[in-house]
């Protein structure tokens, strides 16, 4: 109900349709009339029935419930036309609310106010999502994206050179992923509007990275055949030189550098090509229908990513939280989190088989080349490697049985570990911020471990330095865990 999303929107608590004001002792209880004001009731002075500001606060306050749900899911800017829209709306209505006379009368002015206050609260969160800082960092990796794209792709198709006459290199494809990689550790604060604006972005670019990649995996095909292979085959050749077009127009459309074409009229294009190539008669020569085969794959590949047009808007989608490799991925992170409280509690109790068979479940998890999907998977993978490596010292710690004869750097080390490995209990407990004064302390012992290792002399002793390098690696994988469980990062 939009009156009841309004209301919990800026604070207001909902009560039903019904506000109530007070009026005073002077005049009798009377039948209340509906609508959003209708405290104020019965005939006063010359005016039957509810007073008329009220009845045209009653028709702006509709307005504002119907605008409100447009604007708490904007994820555009301030330069866009849907912002202007809104922002144009809103002010109106505010004006509109100013002009309603209140004649002095408390009730009114609380009615006007209240109106009027909701009015300001969409017109600040619509600002506020479009200038938010996150909002600005995602417009602007889109921007570099858009810019490499336009240089290495979209440029020279545009400047009349065929894809085939120019090659995408491989630099180009790491490029546009680091993009969507950066775009994946945006932060949005569980805000809708980011988080629809992150993801729509982040839909785009990894289109565009498949599609790249897929033009260089095409690079190694024996294609196209000669003209003289089969009749069939010219034909399958001025197709294939359409798709190549098409690949350059496509990488235009998702990115925004295509003010004239639609995803729409090139699905319809390409379909058409799938029809066509259909058609053809190529029974007869084995060749040809592998060809055929191969330039049909290329089209639907391309013809996946025309739906994207409305992508983001769907909650499913831009809300990862309901994607299923997601929950996947978080119930694994829950029964990791129930045997890291065993083995914190109880010690090593047999946990490291289940251990392993996580960690050969999420390599499993389908992340679908999202970004996002594949870094809640990596972190959930150090989680699970942090715990077996805790295990798995403290076994070894357990075993050590030294001889008279171990040399005393080796035996450095070894002290060393075991600190290690009490301070690792404790980073593996640790659940707060990096401000708070655990986390300090927690990353100065570690470092004090660091330099303990660093003063450790091997005197040459093969052995002491490899256990050396071991330790010194196991403290830093304890650092970077730290780290990463106080990031704040999010999908």
């Amino acid at each position: 109900m939009a009156v009841r999303w309004l209301c919990s929107l800026f604070g207001k608590p909902f009560d039903g349709g019904k506000r109530t004001m007070d009026h005073g002792s002077q005049q009798p209880q009377t039948q209340q009339m509906p609508g959003p004001f209708p405290g104020y009731s019965g005939p006063r002075g010359p005016y039957p029935g509810q007073h008329p500001a009220l009845l045209r606060l009653d028709e702006l306050q509709r307005e504002i419930a119907n605008l409100g749900p447009q604007v708490c899911s904007y994820s555009g800017l301030q330069s866009d036309r849907e912002y202007k829209r809104l922002e144009r709306e809103l002010t109106r209505l505010l004006l509109e609310v100013d002009k309603v006379e209140t004649e002095g009368r408390p009730e009114l002015q609380q009615a006007r106010k209240r109106a009027a206050g909701e009015v300001e609260g969409l017109l600040r969160y619509l600002e506020g999502n479009a200038t938010h800082p996150s909002r600005l960092a995602i417009e602007e990796l889109t921007q570099e994206a858009q810019n490499m794209l336009n240089e290495g792709v979209v440029g020279p198709f545009r400047q009349g050179q065929a894809q085939d006459a120019f090659e995408i290199s491989e630099e180009l494809v790491e490029a546009v992923q680091d993009v969507a990689m950066r775009l994946a550790q945006v932060k949005t604060g569980g805000s809708v509007p980011l988080r629809k604006a992150r993801y729509k972005a982040l839909t785009r670019v990894c289109a565009v990275q498949e599609i790249l990649e897929g033009r260089i995996r095409t690079h190694t095909l024996a294609l196209p055949l000669s003209d003289d292979t089969h009749e069939a085959v010219q034909r399958i050749n001025q197709v294939m030189a359409q798709v190549s077009g098409a690949r350059c127009q496509e990488v235009a459309l998702l990115m925004g550098l295509s003010g004239r074409d639609s995803c729409t009229h090139l699905a319809r294009i390409l379909t058409e090509l799938l029809v066509e190539l259909d058609a053809l008669d190529v029974s007869s020569n084995a060749a040809v229908r592998n060809y055929r085969k191969q330039v049909v794959e290329e089209i639907n590949g391309l013809l996946k990513h025309l739906d994207l047009e409305g992508e983001g808007y769907d909650t499913r989608r831009y809300d990862l939280a309901q994607n299923d490799s997601i929950r996947e991925i978080e119930a694994i992170r829950g029964r990791v989190s129930v045997l890291r409280e065993e083995v914190l509690r109880h010690g090593a109790t047999g946990q490291g088989a289940e251990l392993q068979g996580l960690l050969t479940h999420l390599d499993q998890v389908d992340t679908g080349r999202n970004p996002c999907i594949r870094e809640a998977r990596r972190r959930a993978v150090l989680e699970v490697q942090a715990l077996i490596t805790f295990l798995d010292l403290w076994e070894a710690l357990g075993r050590r049985n030294p001889g008279a004869d171990e040399p005393p750097p080796h035996a450095a080390v070894w002290r060393v570990l075991a600190s290690l490995g009490q301070l690792q209990a404790q980073v593996l407990g640790f659940d707060g911020k990096r401000a708070d004064k655990s986390y300090m302390v927690l990353e100065e012992l570690l470092t004090k471990q660091l330099l303990a290792l660093d003063a450790v002399d091997p005197q040459g002793d093969e052995g002491t330095k490899t256990a050396r390098k071991q330790a010194v690696k196991h403290a830093q994988n304890i650092l970077s865990y730290l780290d990463m469980k106080t990031d704040e990062w999010e999908y």
